[in-house]
C-alpha cells in the first residue's frame, strides 16, 4: 500500500473480523473495528491526544501480511481484510501485558486508581492465572515535593499520554521523556523534582494518566479533622463546574446537573454552611466589568485578560511576565469567597474569624496551589484553608457510606449561597466573558438587555473572537482555552497584531468542565456533555445577570461599599508577580 495523502470523503470497503465496513479512508482501523461492534484494548491511546503507539497492546493481524498493525495508529484501506481476534493475535497481546505487569507495582489495594484503572481492567479482561514472568517492579522515589500533585514513576507504563498533554496541548513542557531501551523512562529536565520544573499544577497530566502514577495530594483527612473539630466552623464553597460532574462518580450521565444532591451530601458530611462559589463569581463580574470599564475610560493597560483560572496566571507568570499589566487584579472567585468567608460572613454571623475553616470544592488542582500563595491571606487569615478536587469530594461521600443519588435535593445557605445564571457559567471556556459581557453591557447603555444570550463566545473551539457593540463602541474580543491557544494570544498581544479589549483565558482545554481535578476518563465527548449542563443550570436560574443578585447588592451596600473601593481592593485584589523560568 503506497502512502498517499488520505481523503476523508474517500469512502473505502474492508472487513473486520469478517464484517464489512464502509467508512471513509482517514479511519483508523481502531475506529473501524468500533463500527463493527468490536472493542481493541489500549492503553496507551487517548481519544483527544495525538496518537503516540508506544504499548503496542492494540495490535491487529491483515489478511495477506506477516505483520501485525497498531490499531490505533494506523488507518484502513481499500479490500483491507482484518482479524482482530485470532489465537495468535491474543497471545501477542497478552504477552505484552505480561511484560507491562511484570514491571509493574502489585500494590492495586492501596493504590487510588483501585477499580478505576485501565491497567488493571485489561489485566481483569485478560485474566492471568499462571504470569510467565517474575514480578520485579521497579522502586522509585515518590515525588510529593510540592502541594499539589504527587508522582509515583514506579506505577509509569510509559505510555507518553501526560507527555503528551504537557508538551503539545499545553506547551508548559514540565515533563519528557528521557533515555533510550530498558532505562527509556518519563521525568521533568534533569530529574528534577516537579516543583523545580516549569509545571504550573493545571493537572492535565493526571486527567490523562491510565493508572496511579499521577494523582492530586489528598487533603481529606485535613478536613475530615476540621468536621469533627467542635470549635471549629466549618464552611464550604462549590465550584460551577463541580455540580455537572460529580455525578459521574455516583454512575449519573456525564453532565447532569447534581447541584441540589451535592448541597446534600456537604450537609450529610458535617459542614456548618454549605455556599456556592458563584456567589464570589457575581462579585468577581462587578469588579473585573469595573476594571475594564475603568481601564478603557483611563487609556489603561489593554487587552484586560482574565485571571481566575490559577494555572493561567502560573503560566503568565513563568512565561510571559512582560505582560503580567494586562492581567485583572481581581483575584479568583475561589479567593474572594474566602476573603469574604472571614470579614463578611463572620461578621454577618458573629462568628470568630480564627474559628471558621473554609474548604472549597473545586474541578482544578492548581486551585490547591493558589490557595497557598503567601498573599492571599487579606482577611488576616488563610483565606481558603483547603481546597478538595471533585474527585477527592467524591472519595469522601464513598466513604461515609450514604447513597447520593437517594438524597433530597437541598439549596445553598444564605447569604453566600445566592447566585446567578452568569455566575454559573464561569464554568466552561467563554463563560467569564459571557457573564462579564451581560452586566458590562447594561452599566455602558444603561438599557436592560433583550437577550442575555452571547453565543459568538461559546463552545469548545481553542480560540474564539467576537466583536461587541457598546453605544456605538466596538470592543473586540477574545477567548482562548488550553495554554497552547493562551500562548497564540499572548503572541498577538506582544506583537501589537490584535485590537482586543478584553480577552478570556483558560488553563484548561474547555475550561474548569475540563480541569485537571474531574473525574478521571474526562474526554472530549465528557466535556460538551458537561458544558451542555451549565448551560441548561444558566437558562433555570430566574436571575441571568451578576448585577442583578440581591445577596451581591446587599454585600455592596452594607460592607463593601463600591466595585473597585478601598475595601473591594484590600480584600478582592491581588497582584501577581514574574515566578522565573526553571
Amino acid at each position: 500500500m503506497g502512502h498517499h495523502a488520505l481523503d476523508p470523503n474517500k469512502i473505502v470497503n474492508v472487513t473486520i473480523d469478517g464484517i464489512p465496513v464502509s467508512c471513509p479512508e482517514t479511519t483508523l482501523i481502531l475506529e473501524a473495528a468500533k463500527m463493527a461492534g468490536i472493542d481493541i484494548p489500549v492503553l496507551c491511546y487517548h481519544p483527544d491526544l495525538k496518537v503516540r503507539a508506544t504499548c503496542r497492546i492494540c495490535i491487529v493481524a491483515v489478511k495477506g501480511q506477516k505483520k501485525f498493525k497498531t490499531a490505533c495508529s494506523n488507518e484502513v484501506w481499500d479490500g483491507a481484510e482484518i482479524i482482530t481476534n485470532s489465537p495468535a493475535v491474543q497471545q501477542a497481546r497478552k504477552d505484552i501485558l505480561e511484560l507491562i505487569l511484570a514491571e509493574h507495582p502489585q500494590e492495586c489495594l492501596k493504590c487510588v486508581r483501585n477499580t478505576n484503572c485501565e491497567l488493571q481492567k485489561l489485566a481483569k479482561d485478560f485474566r492471568f492465572d499462571k504470569p510467565l514472568f517474575e514480578n520485579q517492579p521497579k522502586k522509585l522515589p515518590v515525588d510529593d515535593s510540592n502541594d499539589v500533585i504527587v508522582r509515583d514513576m514506579s506505577k509509569c507504563v510509559k505510555c507518553g499520554r501526560c507527555v503528551e498533554v504537557c508538551q503539545n496541548v499545553q506547551t508548559v513542557g514540565a515533563i519528557n521523556t528521557a533515555h533510550r531501551s530498558i532505562e527509556y523512562n518519563i521525568t521533568t529536565a534533569f530529574d528534577r523534582s516537579l516543583q523545580d520544573a516549569n509545571c504550573v499544577y493545571c493537572g492535565q497530566c493526571i486527567s490523562v494518566c491510565p493508572v496511579g502514577a499521577l494523582y492530586e495530594k489528598d487533603e481529606t483527612d485535613k478536613v475530615w479533622q476540621a468536621l469533627a473539630d467542635a470549635d471549629k466552623h466549618a464552611v464550604v464553597q462549590v465550584a460551577p463546574a463541580v455540580r455537572v460532574a460529580l455525578g459521574e462518580e455516583f454512575g449519573l450521565g456525564s453532565g447532569s446537573v447534581a447541584t441540589g444532591k451535592i448541597v446534600a451530601a456537604l450537609r450529610w458530611l458535617g459542614f456548618d454552611r454549605v455556599f456556592d462559589t458563584d456567589f464570589a463569581a457575581d462579585v468577581t463580574i462587578m469588579e473585573e466589568g469595573s476594571e475594564l470599564l475603568e481601564r478603557m475610560g483611563k487609556g489603561g493597560v489593554l487587552p484586560l485578560i482574565t485571571s481566575c483560572s490559577p494555572g493561567w496566571i502560573n503560566f503568565i507568570e513563568t512565561f510571559y511576565p512582560e505582560l503580567l499589566p494586562n492581567v485583572s487584579s481581581c483575584k479568583s472567585p475561589q479567593q474572594m469567597f474566602g476573603a469574604l468567608a472571614k470579614t463578611y460572613y463572620s461578621q454577618k454571623s458573629g462568628i470568630d474569624p480564627s474559628k471558621i475553616f473554609s474548604v472549597s470544592i473545586m474541578p482544578c488542582t492548581a486551585k490547591k496551589y493558589e490557595s497557598a500563595r503567601p498573599e492571599m491571606n487579606s482577611s488576616g487569615y488563610r483565606d481558603v484553608d483547603v481546597v478538595l478536587t471533585t474527585r477527592e469530594l467524591a472519595r469522601m461521600i464513598k466513604q461515609s457510606g450514604f447513597d447520593f443519588n437517594k438524597l433530597a435535593d437541598e439549596e445553598f445557605d444564605a447569604p453566600m449561597g445566592a447566585s446567578t445564571g452568569a455566575a454559573v457559567i464561569f464554568g466552561t471556556s467563554g463563560g467569564v466573558m459571557e457573564a462579564a459581557l451581560r452586566t458590562v453591557c447594561e452599566f455602558v447603555t444603561g438599557k436592560v438587555l433583550d437577550n442575555v444570550e452571547f453565543e459568538g463566545v461559546r463552545g469548545m473551539s481553542g480560540i474564539k473572537e467576537a466583536e461587541v457593540d457598546l453605544e456605538g463602541t466596538k470592543i473586540k474580543i477574545a477567548i482562548a482555552n488550553g495554554l497552547k491557544n493562551a500562548r497564540k494570544i499572548l503572541d498577538n498581544i506582544k506583537t501589537g497584531k490584535c485590537e482586543y479589549k478584553f480577552v478570556e483565558i483558560m488553563c484548561c482545554p474547555g475550561g474548569c468542565i475540563g480541569g485537571g481535578g474531574q473525574p478521571w476518563g474526562t474526554t472530549k465527548t465528557t466535556k460538551e456533555a458537561r458544558l451542555a449542563g451549565l448551560y441548561r443550570a444558566d437558562r433555570d436560574l430566574p436571575i441571568r445577570q451578576s448585577h442583578k443578585n440581591p445577596a451581591v447588592t446587599e454585600l455592596y451596600e452594607t460592607f463593601l461599599g463600591k466595585p473597585l473601593g478601598h475595601k473591594s481592593h484590600e480584600l478582592l485584589h491581588t497582584h501577581y508577580c514574574p515566578r522565573g523560568k526553571k
